[in-house]
């Protein structure tokens, strides 16, 4: 298992984290989970052409209902909360002989909801051979 330290930025921001795992891969076949650590941020997969991550952020920001939100520390990041949610913070990604497989434009993400803030990813490769 690994520790992986990702520093967003700016409030909303999509990080392509796909170069970073390949460090903690051993030369095998098998699987690998991410996990992220935090209820604002998500794991996802993304087409990272110029400008898609903004795109990716104003469709979710279109998605998020206005509501009268009850959460008692900040209703003001209950969003981020929801989103985290709907989104996912857990991903499996195959691997095969130490290299992600992933599609010709497939970069793994995290997105954070409400940064900027250090923020922490667990790896944890599962061998399949």
């Amino acid at each position: 298992m690994h520790n992986l330290s990702v520093k967003s930025t700016e409030k909303k921001q999509v990080l392509d984290i796909t170069d970073k795992l390949g460090e903690f891969l051993p030369n095998e076949n098998g699987l690998c989970h991410l996990f992220a650590k935090h209820t604002t941020t998500a794991l996802t997969t993304a087409n990272l052409d110029p400008g898609t991550d903004l795109d990716l952020l104003d469709a979710f920001e279109a998605m998020m209902p206005k509501l009268n939100y009850r959460h008692p520390h900040n209703p003001g990041h209950v969003g981020s909360h929801i989103l985290s949610s709907m989104v996912g913070t857990s991903l499996i990604i195959p691997v095969e002989d130490g290299q992600l497989v992933l599609g010709n434009w497939q970069r793994v993400v995290l997105i954070d909801f409400d940064g900027p803030k250090d923020r922490q990813i667990i790896l944890t490769f599962i061998k399949t051979e």
